[in-house]
């Protein structure tokens, strides 16, 4: 086997294991995809982004903005303006969901396939 040493993510309190929870979120990596052409508004996102709410929409933004992968730019117009987009930190993301994207592409058909063997008739 392997030597797991330096497998600091199996600890709680990891900070490697926190950005994996943050970024395996369902709807985080889509959003940061959605982010990855350039700022966009709220109701930009919602309308990219297929089945997702409102309400969960926001709440994924606000935990990327917490965790320092996207930035919320607040214009100071009339009516106001808020925009959306990813931080260096989060840009860094790119490359791994790009790969993850095209496995999935690759992939998807297999993973259904899969699963409706194993589902019960």
């Amino acid at each position: 086997m392997g030597d797991f040493t330096g497998g600091d993510v199996f600890l709680a309190d990891c900070p490697a294991r926190l950005a994996v929870e943050i970024i395996t979120d369902k709807w985080a990596v889509v959003t940061l995809y959605g982010l990855s052409r350039g700022p966009r508004r709220h109701g930009e996102l919602i309308d990219l982004i297929g089945g997702i709410s409102k309400k969960m929409l926001t709440q994924t933004l606000r935990r990327l903005t917490e965790h320092g992968l996207v930035t919320r730019i607040a214009y100071a117009e009339v009516p106001p303006r808020v925009e959306y987009a990813l931080t260096e930190l989060g840009t860094t993301l790119m490359t791994p969901i790009e790969m993850l994207t095209k496995w999935a592409e690759q992939n998807g058909a297999a993973v259904v396939a899969a699963q409706e063997a194993a589902s019960p008739q």
